[in-house]
């Protein structure tokens, strides 16, 4: 059995997919068991390649693998915790990277400034296993009841420095509706409240609230069939750069070169002030890098977006 740790959240799955795939090339006759929560599940389908889900929450615990480990991959971090993790269930062999505190010192070193795609690739190909870091698209799930063409708007995070004002997406929304974007709010189901007073105060009909009613699968549903995807620096953002679905993220704390969509992506655009933003002026608790984003700026890429989205289809017909 190959072992690979990455519980975390939706965003960080989706920036493992290259890595996973690179082990499930590499070990192409060995069963392939991933380590992540269990509400996850949904989206190691879309991945594909996986044969075995772990729920796993955290680092705390990890349930005893069914046979033997060959090889455990930490694609979680850099240790000491998830090597230890790891280690207990007694692999054969550890791929990791080094960390004096955990024993483990075969490893590439670990650095802070590189794109988390790239991170998990490098990893691999220290240990002579190759990776395509651009290998990122996900599989697309069945259309279910989800509406198809919309722009998604998605304002929470469960980071709340990476907000933007939810008066700019109430803004934002009402003139995107008013340009025929058919607009919908996703979210998580104790973000529906703010959600729902964001689409009031845009003008939307309860109906384009959809905060709390989708689940995983559903999301990824209306993320690969939307027209638009407006986000933070979060999960919704990575599912629209694996459907190449238009996005426009906007980065607060951490700089889009650490998580930002790949750059031959040409459907997507990051927006970000730069590490010399202002203060916060309007007491959201944004982030001074997102509080400094104005809306004209914001409809700027998507005007960019859009024509790079029309551009493509010209090519194609």
């Amino acid at each position: 059995m190959i072992l690979a740790l990455r519980a975390l959240g939706v965003g960080d799955l989706a920036t493992a997919v290259p890595a996973l795939r690179a082990l499930r090339s590499a070990y192409p006759d060995r069963e392939l068991a991933l380590a992540v929560p269990a509400w996850l599940g949904p989206l190691v389908e879309l991945v594909g390649g996986v044969d075995r889900l772990l729920p796993t929450d955290g680092l705390d615990r990890l349930d005893p693998p069914a046979g033997p480990v060959e090889v455990a991959v930490n694609l979680h971090g850099r240790g000491p915790d998830s090597h230890r993790l790891l280690a207990a269930a007694r692999p054969a062999r550890l791929l990791a990277f080094a960390n004096a505190d955990a024993g483990h010192a075969d490893g590439p070193a670990w650095d802070d400034d590189e794109h988390e795609v790239a991170r998990w690739c490098r990893l691999l190909r220290g240990y002579g296993i190759a990776a395509d870091p651009t290998d990122l698209d996900l599989r697309r799930p069945a259309p279910g009841a989800m509406p198809s063409g919309v722009t998604v708007l998605h304002p929470g995070s469960k980071i709340p420095a990476k907000r933007w004002p939810a008066g700019r997406y109430a803004a934002l929304a009402r003139e995107l509706t008013a340009r025929g974007h058919r607009v919908v709010l996703t979210g998580s189901a104790p973000e529906r409240a703010g959600v729902a007073r964001i689409a009031a105060a845009a003008g939307l009909p309860a109906g384009a609230v959809l905060a709390g009613r989708t689940d995983l699968a559903q999301l990824a549903a209306l993320v690969a069939a939307a027209r638009l995807v407006v986000s933070g620096d979060t999960g919704v953002a990575h599912l629209a750069t694996g459907y190449r679905t238009a996005s426009v993220v906007l980065f607060g704390p951490v700089p889009p070169s650490r998580w930002g969509p790949p750059p031959e992506r040409r459907r997507h655009r990051v927006l970000w002030a730069g590490p010399g933003a202002g203060p916060v002026r309007d007491r959201t608790g944004s982030h001074p890098t997102l509080a400094a984003l104005g809306l004209d700026e914001v409809l700027a890429a998507v005007d960019e977006v859009e024509r790079t989205v029309r551009a493509d289809r010209a090519v194609a017909a």
